[in-house]
Order: C-alpha cells, then sequence, then structure tokens
C-alpha cells in the first residue's frame, strides 16, 4: 500500500452522520490524508480507485450496513484495516463485525483521546499486514499477539492504561469472595476530580485528557501494587483495597493520596491546582456484593462533593449501624473466650471410591448463653482484627486433638485431624512450638493431625511460609492449602511450598457439572496435585452429580453437605458408627 505524496496515511471516514464526518475529519487531517463518505456504496466505490490504510465506518448505516461493508472491503483491499464505529450503549454488535474481519471499534460519544490511540494501533496494525505478506512464517505469532490486545484493550482504559470499569468489577467481585471466605474486610474507594468539567472546557479536551493521565499516575504511585486502580467514566477513578485490618488503614491510604495530589500538575507548560473528593464504603459493613458496594462508595462520594469538595466520606449509615453491632460483639467475645462459650463440630472427610470417613475437620462454633449459635461469619473476622483469633485457634486445637485422642482410645480410627491455622495465627513466632506442645501435651502422633492454610495467609510471605511448614513437617504434621484455585500466585511456588493435600474451593465444586471452565480448572488441579503426588479433597459437595464426577476425574476426599454438614462430637460418633457399620 501506498502513502499520498506527504508520506502520511489514507484514512476513509464513512458515516451517515455530518458531524461525525466532520469531526473525526477535523481531528486526524493534522496527521494523515481523510476522505469522507456518507454511504457504504460511495466509500466502496472510492476503495475502487483509491488505496487506504485504513477505514472508519458506522456499523448502523444507511442502506449497505457497516458490518455488511466489511468483507466488500477485503475483497478490493486485503490490507486495508477496518475499525467501526459504534453508537450501542452495548458492544454486542461490534464483537460480531471484530468477528468478521474489524479490528477493533470505538464508540460515541467519540473520545478524543481513544480516537488517536485506536487509529494509530490500526495503522500499525496495517504495516503488520503489509509485513506479513512477505513473512507468512510469523503469521501464528502476529494472530497471538493481536488476540493478547483485543483481551487487553477490552478490560483496560485506552487513554491511562489503568483496569477499566468492567476489570474493576469482576475483581472487586473475586476480592469480594475472598473476604467472605478468609473473613477478612476489604475497601473500596471512589475519587473524583471536583469541577473537573471546568478544568476541561478551560484548557480544552486534549490538555484535559493530558490531566488525566498525569492523575492517574500520581494515584499509581501513591498507592502499592497490591491495590487495584480503574477509570471509570470521565473523571472518575477506582480503588480496591482487598484486605485491611481497620479503618485507620483507609484513612492513612486516603490522606497518603490526598498529599501526592495537592502539588501541581504542569499541563501545556501551566501549574494547575485541582481538588478531589473521595467515597469509601467497606466490606461487609456497607455492603456485601459488587453493586451495592460500587452504589455506596458513590453514594458516600456525592456527600463528599456536597461538602464542598476536597474531602473523603465514609457511607455514613453503614459505618454508624456496624460500629454499633461491632462494639458490642467485641465485648462478648472477649467474655466467650474467658467463659469457653466455644464449641467445636466436625465435618467428615469422605473418601471419594468407598464413601468411608477418612478424616474430619475441625470448627469453631460460638454457642452464646442469650443469643445461641452465632454464625463464624460474623464473629471470625471480628476475632481475626481483634487478635483474639490465636487463644480461640489454640483451644479449637487442643480439645479437638483431645477429642480425636478420646476416640482413638475407644478404637475408633476417625483418620486425620484437619484444623484451620488463621493468618493471624500464622504469623506467631513461636507457632511451631506452641503446635508441638499441644500435640506432645496430648500424646497424638503428628501424622494424625493436618494443618489447613489459606492460599492468601501463605502468600503474605512466601519465603517465610516456606520455613514455617518445613519445620512443621520436619515434626511430622501433614499441611494443606484451602480453598485452592481462589488466590493469585500460589501456582508459583507450589513446587516450593512442602504441602500434602489441596483443597479444592467449593466455588469450583457447584458449577462442576454444568460449568465447562470449572471443569477444565478442576482437572487441571488435579491432575497437577497428583503429578506433584498430593493429595486432593474437594470441598462443598452436594449432589450425587458432583461426587460421579469427582469420583471419575480421580478426586481422592470429599467434604460437604451431600454426606454431612459440620455436627457436634456426638453425633460424628454416632455417623462414625453408622458409617463404618454400613456395608
Amino acid at each position: 500500500m501506498q502513502n499520498d505524496e506527504y508520506g502520511k496515511a489514507n484514512i476513509l471516514i464513512v458515516d451517515d452522520e455530518p458531524f461525525v464526518r466532520k469531526l473525526l475529519e477535523e481531528i486526524l487531517s493534522e496527521k494523515y490524508c481523510c476522505q469522507t463518505a456518507d454511504s457504504a456504496e460511495k466509500g466502496l466505490n472510492l476503495l475502487q480507485s483509491e488505496n487506504f490504510q485504513l477505514v472508519l465506518a458506522d456499523i448502523n448505516l444507511g442502506g449497505m450496513s457497516g458490518i455488511e461493508m466489511i468483507p466488500h472491503v477485503h475483497n478490493q483491499s486485503p490490507d486495508t484495516v477496518i475499525m467501526m464505529i459504534s453508537g450501542e450503549q452495548t458492544i454486542e454488535r461490534a464483537i460480531q463485525a471484530m468477528r468478521i474481519g474489524a479490528f477493533d471499534y470505538i464508540g460515541k460519544p467519540l473520545d478524543l483521546g481513544h480516537i488517536e490511540v485506536a487509529v494509530e494501533r490500526a495503522l500499525e496494525h496495517h504495516s503488520l499486514l503489509v509485513a506479513k505478506r512477505l513473512h507468512e512464517t510469523k503469521l501464528e505469532e502476529l494472530v497471538k499477539q493481536r488476540t493478547e490486545e483485543l483481551i487487553y484493550l477490552s478490560y483496560h482504559d485506552p487513554l491511562t492504561n489503568l483496569p477499566n470499569s468492567i476489570l474493576f468489577e469482576d475483581r472487586l467481585s473475586q476480592a469480594l469472595y475472598q473476604a467472605n471466605r478468609n473473613k477478612h474486610r476489604l475497601a473500596m474507594l471512589y475519587l473524583s476530580i471536583d469541577r473537573f468539567n471546568m478544568v476541561s472546557d478551560t484548557l480544552g479536551p486534549k490538555h484535559g485528557y493530558e490531566l488525566l493521565k498525569e492523575v492517574a499516575a500520581r494515584l499509581t504511585e501513591s498507592v502499592g501494587e497490591e491495590i487495584t486502580i480503574a477509570r471509570f467514566e470521565g473523571d472518575e477513578f477506582a480503588m480496591l483495597v482487598s484486605q485491611i485490618d481497620s479503618t485507620d488503614d483507609i484513612i492513612e491510604l486516603t490522606n497518603r493520596i490526598f498529599e501526592n495530589l495537592e502539588y501541581p500538575f504542569v499541563v501545556d507548560d501551566s501549574e494547575i491546582f485541582i481538588s478531589f473528593s473521595i467515597g469509601i464504603s467497606l466490606f461487609p459493613d456497607d455492603g456485601k456484593d459488587e453493586q451495592t458496594m460500587l452504589k455506596n462508595a458513590s453514594a458516600a462520594l456525592a456527600r463528599a462533593k456536597e461538602k464542598g469538595g476536597g474531602n473523603f466520606q465514609f457511607y455514613i449509615p453503614g459505618i454508624n449501624h456496624q460500629a454499633r453491632k461491632r462494639l458490642m460483639l467485641e465485648n462478648n467475645l472477649r467474655r466467650a473466650v474467658e467463659n469457653q462459650e466455644f464449641e467445636v463440630y466436625y465435618q467428615p472427610k469422605i473418601d471419594v471410591w468407598t464413601e468411608k470417613i477418612a478424616g474430619l475437620e475441625a470448627l469453631v462454633r460460638w454457642n452464646h448463653p442469650e443469643m445461641g449459635l452465632i454464625s463464624p461469619a460474623e464473629f471470625i473476622p471480628l476475632a481475626e482484627e481483634t487478635g483474639l483469633i490465636i487463644p480461640i485457634g489454640n483451644w479449637v486445637l487442643r480439645n479437638a486433638c483431645y477429642q480425636v485422642k478420646d476416640w482413638e482410645n475407644k478404637g475408633f480410627r476417625t483418620g486425620r485431624l484437619s484444623v484451620n491455622i488463621s493468618a493471624r495465627q500464622f504469623e506467631q513466632r513461636d507457632l511451631v512450638q506452641i503446635i508441638k506442645g499441644i500435640v506432645d501435651e496430648v500424646g497424638l502422633p503428628p501424622g494424625s493431625l493436618e494443618l489447613e492454610l489459606t492460599e492468601s495467609s501463605l502468600m503474605k510471605n512466601p519465603q517465610a511460609s516456606i520455613q514455617t511448614l518445613s519445620k512443621l513437617k520436619e515434626f511430622g504434621i501433614l499441611v494443606s492449602i484451602d480453598d485452592f484455585g481462589t488466590g493469585y500466585s500460589s501456582l508459583s511456588y507450589l513446587q516450593r511450598l512442602p504441602i500434602d493435600i489441596l483443597k479444592i474451593d467449593q466455588s469450583f465444586v457447584s458449577e462442576i457439572t454444568n460449568n465447562p471452565d470449572n471443569v477444565a480448572l478442576v482437572l487441571a488441579i488435579i491432575e497437577l496435585a497428583h503429578n506433584l503426588r498430593l493429595q486432593v479433597i474437594a470441598e462443598g459437595v452436594e449432589t450425587a452429580g458432583q461426587l460421579d464426577f469427582l469420583r471419575d476425574i480421580g478426586c481422592d476426599e470429599f467434604q460437604g453437605y451431600y454426606f454431612s454438614k459440620p455436627v457436634n462430637s456426638e453425633s460424628f460418633e454416632r455417623l462414625f458408627l453408622m458409617n463404618h457399620q454400613s456395608v
């Protein structure tokens, strides 16, 4: 393909809206040679007589549509890149166009920064197409590269390269699930530039985009890599702090952000001072799903702006209600430790092939003298935050070991006892000595005890985790990773971690009979574990179909309501006797 006599790329703009044609031509004509057509038919006529590196076509043209135009363009000019213009709210039609052969799409209303970036990328792709004709052996690499680019662009903001709202909501959903499973708190921050429209109107759109890029860069500098930052719409940004100990952590982070943003921004050789407003919602105080968290953070942001901007606000209704409840629960929890109001429940672990009890997991329950049984989801996060989880965890370990030893003395071989070790417990320097002391005190063989840890607790400090687990292994205690598959980085350390067992998280098991993605993941986990000589236990089995499938793919053991929910020691003893007497 040849450019015009000045070396500029030729671009054909096809749109039946005069305003859109004029706007695109004004934006692009400084760097490129542009021609316009108000219909697909006229555009194709121009393609017969001239060479164009890029065609920008509206999806919904009168007469022949932009999508219908795509194969005609490729027939006439195989190397010409086609980019769709879409005014629709959804991207289904744009995806349809890319499946037919469009390279990319830009949405209406038109975003100047997005257009420039997208056009440059499309012209780069045109150069690649030309090179491909000369180097066919590179086809597979180019296709892979473009696929990765498309995936990246689907989930990132093209102006700032930050995650977009789609990726942010996905990460928020995952973080909420993990926070719920691991019983910890998280926070979402919603940030907006005060009076940005006035600033943008004064600077002009181009410099407004430059300001947004600088804000994004400063926000990234203000926080660590573990915090997700995303650009939503216009001047709005969101942050996800996936784990916090208290609201003080968020106040400290917010103050750090304000300090980093208070210095002037240099745009077009001018210093600009701007202020920001931040709204904050907390899990589980202000919401337990992504939409509620987003809504409440947005409400808090609106309140910050109502107060004149330049400040941050928590979502007040949730904070006030939960603060009172938390104070009452914390006082009761401290008394519960002193009064030994806790009870150990046991959930059987079942051999997949024989359906016999092969072990049991110890789970703590709080039996309040007035409120009755309190859900672990309510008191475990508070115990973690206050540090009470350490005496509670030690109490559970000691009592469960004594109970299993008592059953052993009665002749009941209940199999391995697994006990959960919280992240706070695992961080104790004398953890190994404490566990050794309890095991020696009870007289339980170390090989009868299995300690369960989550991926997140192990990945806080992988090197320290390896050292601690190695000492436990030397003593003969087994180690399992609980909720495997929900973490982000443990696969890279899996071969180095001295572990014995992987527990597949119930979120994957629950959909294993009807979700191909879950099937592939569970198969991969089982194959990986067995190659590393690890045992695999599936959590949350609730149906015979799930059990049959796990048996077919080689899972070793399972837990779940299909066999039994967690029960007290008396009920477990009866359950064990019935299970081992059955044929």
